[in-house]
């Protein structure tokens, strides 16, 4: 996970073969692959990629496509289309097997894509930013499709995007990766709820930052400072600071909740259906919190909050 320019695909294709390695070394399974002064071509890597931009040959059909792979490795042709039309059935796509690219919507050729990727029968899948160009509907179907193929075959896959809910919802374990560098590794409930800097707590969802006060831990609560009032949160395994510190906190939207103890002021409202976020003005800092239902409070009214949950991030606020 990470933004645009950040290394996501440049990753991808040196674990594919397309790109060597300037230093360290790529294995896969536990073989080493590439090193800067050696590499093994894609096709001897047991690798299957789906494409950002699909990446079909023109002139094939979605069942010459499929087929291919099967073909290159050995299977007469009979067999390979045999196995082809087989694998475009089981994933819904039997209906499209006459087609070409050009005869296919984005959605359609993307999961074509996909099914050309397993019939590789790889031992690892690269999956780069598959869902980029589809529109939400097909982007949600798309996701659990892939989550769903990937955990029939058993592969390994490593899935590039920066989409933090595609991330979180598809991985066992979520690199976020800024500038070619491994900011933080770890499964999506962490990455989420316990990210390394205030950078990767706003790349993995909506962040609030605040400027707290840690007072004391007392068995599993903590005190906090916020504004001019203190607070007691969970106290999260992790935390380590030192009583009076002042830090920057994440507060994730529905980690906090409108009437409680804690003024402040509504800044804005946003309407999102099911739910309204509200951007509140507080002594401590902007904060936004989600309450399920219509706006209840308009720009400029006086609220109160509570702060039910918080992580300590570990840039120490300004003085």
């Amino acid at each position: 996970l990470g933004p645009s320019g950040s290394g996501k695909s440049t990753l991808l294709h040196a674990v594919a073969g397309f790109i060597r390695p300037t230093a360290g070394d790529i294995a896969i399974g536990g073989r080493v692959v590439a090193t800067p002064q050696r590499a093994e071509p894609p096709e001897r890597r047991s690798v299957g990629m789906v494409f950002q931009h699909y990446a079909l040959w023109p002139h094939m059909t979605a069942l010459e496509t499929v087929a291919y792979p099967f073909q290159r490795s050995g299977m007469p042709r009979p067999d390979a289309r045999r196995e082809a039309a087989k694998l475009l059935e089981l994933m819904g796509l039997g209906r499209l097997s006459a087609r070409h690219p050009s005869e296919l919507s984005g959605g359609e050729q993307q999961r074509i894509g996909l099914a050309r990727a397993l019939a590789r029968r790889a031992a690892l899948y690269l999956f780069d930013e598959p869902t980029a160009h589809l529109d939400v509907p097909l982007r949600a179907a798309l996701q659990e499709e892939l989550a769903e193929q990937r955990a029939r075959t058993g592969a390994a896959a490593v899935h590039a995007t920066h989409d933090v809910a595609e991330a979180l919802a598809v991985a066992d374990r979520v690199a976020l990766l800024r500038d070619g560098r491994l900011v933080q590794v770890g499964t999506p409930s962490e990455v989420y709820e316990q990210p390394v800097d205030p950078w990767a707590a706003s790349l993995t969802g909506p962040a609030s930052i605040l400027d707290v006060t840690l007072e004391r831990v007392e068995g599993k609560r903590m005190a906090v400072h916020v504004g001019d009032h203190t607070v007691t949160v969970p106290a999260l395994r992790g935390i380590h600071a030192q009583p009076g510190e002042r830090r920057h906190a994440l507060v994730r939207p529905d980690w906090a909740a409108l009437d409680g103890p804690l003024d402040a002021r509504v800044a804005s409202i946003w309407y999102r259906g099911w739910y309204t976020d509200y951007r509140l003005e507080t002594p401590a800092g902007h904060l936004t919190i989600s309450e399920r239902g219509a706006p209840l409070h308009a720009p400029g009214a006086e609220v109160s909050w509570r702060l039910d949950r918080l992580w300590p991030l570990a840039e120490q606020a300004s003085t």
